[in-house]
């Protein structure tokens, strides 16, 4: 879901997002006297804003690489999310309609996935009058936007001479080095072991 398709975003929200940052959904409190909370998805992290009276509000973000679990409990007559991040950071929102909730807990799993290696597990408990939905980001989360870069000096002394010795042969068995080649820098790389 585009920023277009979501309802108007508070300006203190978008005071907060980076130039190129992608809200993909948001959803508010359903039922309050006081200003709406909100909960934003992004393409990089989950947002969540309690308005307040004369301009105030609390603003807290969670990065997609702090994430540890997100729970939702969709009830008969509204759900609740929380949001599990390191250092002992939990985001709690309720009072949400049951449909929103399951949208979010959807864009959420799509966007982790969108940059993870492993996928994104959910598992889901159905009782009678409720649903409870656990979001568990992958042990090893690798982002595929944080390029893997290493400078080839760095990467050569890291692989291991027996490796070397293999792709060496490799080289000179599809004839793209000669025999001299070979043999000088396979003296090398023996000396290495």
């Amino acid at each position: 879901m585009g920023v277009e398709e979501n309802p108007k975003l508070p300006k203190s929200v978008q005071r907060h997002l980076e130039p190129d940052e992608r809200v993909l959904f948001a959803i508010k409190k359903k039922i309050s006297i006081e200003k709406p909370k909100w909960l934003l998805v992004t393409d990089r992290r989950i947002i969540y804003l309690d308005e307040k009276v004369l301009g105030r509000y609390d603003f807290k973000a969670i990065p997609y690489q702090k994430l540890e679990q997100v729970v939702v409990k969709l009830g008969i007559m509204s759900s609740e999310f929380i949001i599990e991040g390191e250092e002992n950071i939990t985001l709690k929102l309720g009072w949400m309609d049951k449909e929103e909730a399951r949208k979010a807990i959807n864009a959420i799993k799509d966007a982790l996935n969108a940059i993870a290696v492993e996928p994104v597990s959910i598992d889901v408990n159905k009782g009678l009058t409720s649903e409870t939905w656990v979001l568990k980001k992958p042990r090893e989360f690798v982002t595929r936007t944080m390029p893997a870069y290493q400078p080839a000096q760095v990467r050569e002394e890291k692989e291991d001479p027996l490796e070397k010795l293999k792709k060496l042969k490799e080289l000179y068995d599809m004839g793209v080095i000669s025999q001299e080649e070979y043999e000088e820098k396979r003296k090398k790389l023996l000396e290495e072991i």
